[in-house]
């Protein structure tokens, strides 16, 4: 006898007023600025594609070398280059939106002049765009001790910065792993207006050169990414949902597989950031829904939705 077929998995998911396909987000950064990796990747089968960050003016980046494997990732000191909002606007946009693509437009800088100015320059295109990403939390900086996101303070303020524009989107920050009490700059960046919140950036580390006794990378220090730092993601995720109960993340860092997105969501995450896989797979973030959609089906999950925040104490049962 043949088995009764079972209906599809609902892989659509609600995140901060966002209507979403699947939970799949190509992270910033490593999905480019435009429509370079998808050419490779089919954008309008992802849940959004959050575009690398970008400032109210060009941005040179880092000198040279900027990317080093590590055991089980890379440290990466890019150093937000970027050609700048209007340019982005007039050359790059139009390329991702043509294909299909669901746009979150990841903006940052080194004021909070700078982040009102990059919203502000955005307003003429909102209704293209699915969201804005306050990106307050990139390592690779001048000064990391001026990370804004490394304080409640300066985090509130960037992200009202932006949030204030009067784009009309949902608002997500995203905030650094490398803070002593992350749930603490969450609530900060919530009361400031965000709608939601990216966790993790990269984890601070230092690539070297023993021939050279010299830092690998042109920019000194950089951040850490890829597999190593999932269970740094999935901490920082847990904390905040179980702090901020309801509160809509993006989960990001180290995710590869399907099972990972689960982990992920599981953990508290609303949707999923596939970020570095996708410099050794540019196809990663489409297997990944595939993965996540045979994971759901294989464990009688009917709405992946219903993954998110429902992960169970060390007991069992599910924390008070």
């Amino acid at each position: 006898m043949d088995r009764p077929r079972r209906a599809p998995v609902d892989l659509g998911v609600d995140v901060a007023g966002l209507r979403l396909p699947n939970p799949v987000v190509a992270a910033s950064g490593t999905f480019g600025h435009g429509d370079e990796v998808a050419r490779l990747c089919d954008p309008s089968g992802l849940g959004a594609v959050t575009v690398k960050s970008l400032a109210a003016f060009a941005w040179p980046g880092n000198p040279a070398p900027r990317l080093r494997t590590a055991a089980a990732g890379m440290v990466n000191s890019v150093g937000l280059q970027g050609p700048g909002v209007q340019r982005w606007v007039e050359a790059d946009l139009p390329r991702l939106r043509a294909l299909g693509a669901r746009v979150i437009v990841s903006v940052w800088g080194r004021s909070v002049d700078d982040f009102a100015d990059a919203a502000a320059m955005l307003v003429p295109v909102a209704a293209e765009l699915a969201a804005v990403e306050v990106n307050v939390s990139c390592p690779n900086v001048e000064d990391r001790s001026r990370v804004f996101a490394h304080a409640p303070g300066t985090t509130a303020a960037a992200v009202a910065a932006v949030a204030g524009a009067g784009l009309g989107l949902p608002v997500f920050a995203k905030l650094s792993p490398n803070v002593t009490d992350i749930t603490e700059i969450a609530a900060a960046a919530l009361a400031a207006g965000a709608d939601g919140l990216t966790l993790v950036n990269t984890v601070m580390g230092l690539a070297v050169d023993a021939e050279r006794r010299r830092p690998a990378l042109g920019g000194g220090g950089g951040g850490l990414s890829g597999p190593a730092i999932k269970p740094v993601a999935l901490r920082a995720v847990h904390d905040v949902w179980r702090a901020h109960p309801g509160v809509a993340i993006i989960g990001t860092g180290g995710v590869a597989s399907g099972l990972d997105a689960v982990e992920m969501m599981l953990a508290g995450a609303s949707a999923v950031g596939v970020g570095t896989a996708t410099f050794l797979e540019p196809r990663a973030p489409a297997r990944i829904v595939a993965e996540l959609a045979a994971w759901c089906e294989e464990h009688s999950v009917s709405r992946a939705g219903d993954l998110t925040g429902a992960l169970l104490g060390a007991d069992g049962e599910r924390p008070g």
